[in-house]
């Protein structure tokens, strides 16, 4: 008699078909694979020259031979937006430096008081003040946004780290593994952050739509991203002067900000939803 052969499925395929089931969290993580292929090979996918002004082609309308328009210097908006989608998608990296503190803080009791007094003097400053104080002192640009934005998000990332890692350092198989002569940084890269993803993934996510936001809201205010640098928050707020006739120059990278942070919440909600424990079968 043949044997058959069950294949075993693993914790995360299982939450992959979950995954699937949520058209709406499917829907998110398409649109957001394409911004990320649009930030990758933006230089090669753009039609024109970001930086390049024609003054005899301004403020155009969306036509054939600029899709999305021009704006008041004759620049490429579909160029621009393509290009600009790497800034404001850089700045979702500033969400791994509370994993990292997040990780100590529970790993190492020495350092878990002083980083959670510091995340709790962090906490109680609002976000967004706290954000321009920082860059009123340091000066504008994007090296000193994505430091204020690092500041100001980490907090929220530190604390559910440090909760998965005090609760899975204790578990037996942490125990094996460190009764065999593994070291902590093996630990806690093989057995601890593994096995602590799923709450990260979701507050990665989710986390992502705020820092989106605060970097547009900053490039907006004039005190992130410096023209002629294409950031979406600093082209909504070039447009406002032409808001009335060339309505286009800040709606269409208005849009793109709500498409992205919208794609963003829904994988969010679809994630938070499949890694639910209470939904497995």
């Amino acid at each position: 008699m043949a044997k058959t052969t069950r294949k075993k499925s693993s914790p995360w395929r299982d939450v992959f078909h979950r995954l699937k089931r949520n058209k709406l969290a499917m829907l998110g993580l398409v649109i957001l694979i394409l911004v990320l292929l649009m930030a990758v090979f933006a230089t090669v996918l753009a039609p024109y020259d970001y930086a390049a002004q024609a003054t005899a082609e301004a403020k155009q309308f969306p036509s054939a031979e600029h899709l999305l328009g021009t704006d008041n210097f004759g620049r490429d908006i579909l160029s621009r937006i393509m290009v600009g989608s790497r800034y404001t998608l850089m700045i979702a990296i500033a969400c791994l430096i509370g994993t990292v503190l997040g990780a100590l803080a529970g790993f190492y009791k020495r350092l878990d008081n002083l980083i959670m007094r510091l995340t709790d003097i962090v906490m109680g400053i609002p976000t967004f003040m706290l954000a321009i104080s920082i860059i009123a002192a340091l000066g504008t640009g994007i090296k000193t946004m994505m430091l204020a934005l690092c500041i100001t998000s980490t907090p929220a990332f530190i604390r559910i780290v440090r909760a998965q890692v005090l609760t899975i350092k204790d578990q037996e198989y942490v125990e094996a593994a460190r009764s065999i002569g593994a070291g902590n940084l093996r630990i806690m890269t093989k057995h601890i952050l593994p096995n602590a993803l799923a709450p990260i993934i979701v507050q990665y996510t989710l986390g992502a739509v705020n820092l989106i936001l605060w970097a547009a809201s900053l490039s907006f205010l004039g005190m992130g991203v410096q023209p002629p640098t294409p950031e979406w928050g600093l082209m909504v707020s070039a447009g406002r002067a032409y808001l009335y006739s060339e309505w286009y120059m800040s709606l269409i990278p208005g849009l793109a900000i709500i498409i992205t942070t919208y794609a963003l919440n829904l994988l969010g909600d679809g994630l938070r939803d499949a890694l639910d424990p209470r939904l497995k079968h």
